[in-house]
């Protein structure tokens, strides 16, 4: 079985950036938010178990699933948010294992696994290495501020809702700090990605 890498991070810190550099290296990347809006196109059991839930206002006008709309609906109820995840998960790991299947024959030495929840859900444990893309605070916040209009006031507590970086960090195997220029991040990338294949290799030469 080839190996899985789990890349994680906090909010507005930069795994998709991450990821992408890790795919310019050559790693198939399967991105856990793709699979969540695969799991719930218009006529999938997915999307019937949400609109049982949580009503059809969670929809937009084409009938497709309203993201936004449902992360409002849930982000400040705790039970609906638990909910959600009990739908989903399932749902989402039944896809990311059948993506895993179908890359065995990649030539590729590790595929990456992209999520937000892995440390919170402890899913991060099952993979054979995980990452974790950091930021300090203030980059997070003027992210968020520009890229999705956040209030500072907003910013503050979507940061505040998330599990601290230091936590997430203290059960990596490696950390990419995401809060210089580019070429400082593709710099840690190229590091962390030696690291991971002579890892590899020595373990499947064993």
């Amino acid at each position: 079985m080839k190996p899985v890498v789990g890349l994680t991070g906090g909010i507005a810190c930069g795994k998709t950036t991450v990821a992408k550099m890790f795919g310019d290296l050559g790693i198939p990347v399967i991105d856990a938010d793709d699979l969540s809006r695969e799991v719930v196109e218009p006529g999938t059991p997915g999307l019937a178990h949400l609109i049982e839930e949580f009503g059809e206002d969670v929809l937009d006008a084409e009938g497709r699933l309203d993201r936004k709309r449902l992360a409002d609906v849930v982000f400040e109820d705790e039970q609906a948010r638990a909910k959600l995840n009990e739908i989903l998960h399932p749902l989402i790991g039944a896809a990311g294992a059948q993506h895993i299947a179908n890359l065995q024959g990649h030539p590729a030495p590790y595929i990456l696994y992209e999520a937000a929840l892995l440390v919170e859900t402890g899913s991060y444990k099952a993979f054979s290495a995980l990452v974790v893309v950091s930021s300090d605070r203030a980059v997070q916040k003027a992210r968020l501020v520009e890229r999705d209009g956040f209030t500072d006031e907003e910013a503050d507590t979507r940061i505040a809702s998330q599990l601290p970086l230091t936590e997430k960090a203290s059960v990596a195997d490696h950390v990419v700090v995401n809060d210089r220029d580019l070429a400082a991040t593709r710099s840690q990338v190229a590091a962390v990605h030696e690291k991971l294949v002579s890892r590899f290799a020595q373990e499947g030469s064993t």
